[in-house]
């Protein structure tokens, strides 16, 4: 749905012609005051008619140089929101996968968004300006055909002028924001990486490769400042030469007689005014800066959401989860399958693999944090991707090894679990130390990562899924916590099927079942007693438990 017009929407858009009016109007009326002087006629209203011209085109100027800003603030704000808006709805399940990184997500956000946001006073500014030369143009062609004539000499290479700079500046424009973005990508993850980077003294070389696409950058700048200045001195050049074409055809028409000397003013005022259009080289910039940004955050817009189903799962199923031919690829390469895996309603399966076997990717199919290329996912025979977003919602739950907190404040964050929840996660002792306890502000929060998990345990825990997955759960927790954690949660979510990514022995030792995978496929599906005397399986989870204490 289009966004309606604001207050300053509209103050732009009636100060911009208001200001082109009178301005238009000026001449004409400086001609007449110029001639009642010349003439000796006493005339006020020509005085008069010349003094409110004039503050009436100061108010529109006014008016338009304070609602441009604020226009360009409220359409940056409004598409910023869409985005972001958008951007959630497109949902973890693959639909940016492969597509910009973080970093060049907050640059068109932040950037690409500003720039697009200006699209709206950059084009009205440009199309009074337009209107303005034409009126002038017409202004021009009444006092005399000839003067027309004389400002049109410089017509035809002005359009070619201004065309060519267009065409100049818009990839460069475009150019330039995606080097911006691609810098911002790099130090994105550079940032998330950062104790890596400090540890290994890798800061210079880190540094370099963040702001090698620097030169790239200063180039897109100086190709745009050296067209930029080309523009500006060929139209000041072009503006002179039609600009004395014009006074020297009016002076010969006023020698003649064919003018009156007031005439001679508008001719002048005329000549300026349609010869300002070619000296628009900052509007055209604003412009083709607004359209180069507004492509970019259109490329965000047309990434459509993942479609959303309304069925609901059969009530009171078990809640087996079933996996049919699934295939998830990143480009050409098979990440994930081709994989059949069905777990048991009311089971735990402890997934286990070398890193980088696909076991958080698996894990991730059953909420549709991820959908697959290929082949289906089934909770109790229904595809995930049928259900609607409240059934899934309640039908899969999930808790990570670095959850995120949304809200205001923990108990926001919490999403209704309580203190039965949090004494389950063994959360409630740091919470009742908390300055406010529930109700303080997640940015007042300081918590370490095993006590970040335990709220993350806790939320889990407040919904009744039939489908708990625990993507490195309680990797932060020392063993006796760990312990205390799992048999709480043995008993919180005793009867549904759990998916676990198991970093230990002891917890596939658990598990009713476990799912080995190796390089995306499903090697074997058994207890883990069963798959204990294979040498691969044991080199497998030592590798795993590795990689969650180096992680």
């Amino acid at each position: 749905m289009p966004r309606l017009p604001t207050g300053w929407t509209l103050a732009l858009g009636i100060a911009l012609p208001v200001g082109a009016a009178t301005t238009l109007a000026l001449p004409a009326v400086l001609a007449g005051a110029v001639d009642a002087v010349l003439g000796h006629r006493s005339e006020p209203g020509a005085f008069a008619l010349l003094a409110g011209t004039l503050g009436a085109a100061a108010a529109a100027d006014a008016t338009a140089a304070a609602a441009g800003p604020a226009c360009s603030a409220e359409a940056t704000a409004a598409l910023r929101g869409r985005l972001v808006r958008h951007l959630l709805a497109l949902g973890p399940g693959g639909r940016l996968h492969g597509g910009p990184p973080p970093g060049d997500l907050a640059a068109r956000l932040l950037g690409s968004a500003g720039d697009a946001g200006g699209r709206l006073p950059a084009a009205l500014g440009a199309a009074t300006a337009l209107l303005t030369s034409v009126g002038a143009i017409l202004g021009l062609a009444v006092l005399s055909p000839w003067l027309a004539l004389a400002f049109f000499s410089g017509v035809v290479p002005g359009v070619l002028l201004i065309r060519l700079f267009l065409r100049q500046a818009r990839p460069v424009f475009a150019r330039y924001q995606e080097v911006q973005a691609e810098i911002a990508a790099r130090l994105g993850g550079a940032l998330a990486g950062l104790r890596s980077i400090h540890a290994a003294r890798a800061e210079q070389r880190e540094s370099a490769r963040v702001l090698a696409p620097l030169p790239e950058l200063s180039a897109a700048g100086h190709a745009l400042w050296a067209a930029q200045r080309r523009t500006a001195w060929q139209a000041t050049a072009l503006i002179a030469l039609v600009e004395v074409a014009v006074l020297t055809t009016a002076g010969a028409l006023l020698a003649d007689g064919a003018l009156a000397p007031g005439a001679l003013a508008a001719a002048a005022g005329w000549a300026a005014l349609g010869a300002g259009l070619f000296e628009q080289v900052e509007a055209l910039v604003g412009v083709a800066h607004a359209r180069a940004g507004q492509a970019r955050v259109d490329d965000l817009l047309a990434l459509a959401p993942a479609p959303i189903g309304t069925a609901a799962l059969p009530a009171g199923g078990p809640g087996e989860v079933s996996l049919r031919g699934v295939v998830v690829r990143d480009g050409d390469r098979v990440l994930l399958g081709p994989l059949d895996l069905t777990v048991p309603g009311g089971r735990t399966v402890a997934l286990v693999g070398r890193s980088g076997s696909g076991k958080s990717l698996l894990a991730a199919l059953p909420g549709r944090l991820r959908d697959p290329d290929e082949g289906t996912v089934l909770i109790d025979g229904v595809p995930v991707g049928a259900l609607s977003a409240a059934e899934l919602r309640q039908a899969v739950g999930y808790a990570f090894a670095r959850p995120s907190l949304v809200g205001r404040t923990v108990r926001d964050a919490l999403g209704g679990a309580g203190p039965a929840e949090a004494a389950s996660a063994r959360a409630e002792g740091f919470l009742q130390r908390l300055p406010q306890g529930w109700d303080t502000p997640l940015d007042d929060l300081h918590l370490s990562g095993g006590e970040l998990q335990r709220l993350g345990l806790a939320r889990l825990l407040a919904r009744p899924t039939r489908v708990v997955i625990l993507d490195d759960a309680t990797s932060g927790l020392d063993l006796a916590t760990e312990y205390q954690v799992t048999q709480a949660l043995d008993r919180a979510t005793h009867g549904r099927t759990r998916l676990v990514i198991a970093h230990r022995a002891t917890v596939a030792a658990r598990a009713d079942l476990v799912a080995w995978l190796d390089a995306g496929h499903l090697r074997a599906l058994a207890p883990h007693t069963t798959l204990l005397p294979h040498p691969d399986y044991r080199a497998a989870l030592s590798d795993t438990a590795l990689s969650a204490a180096t992680a």
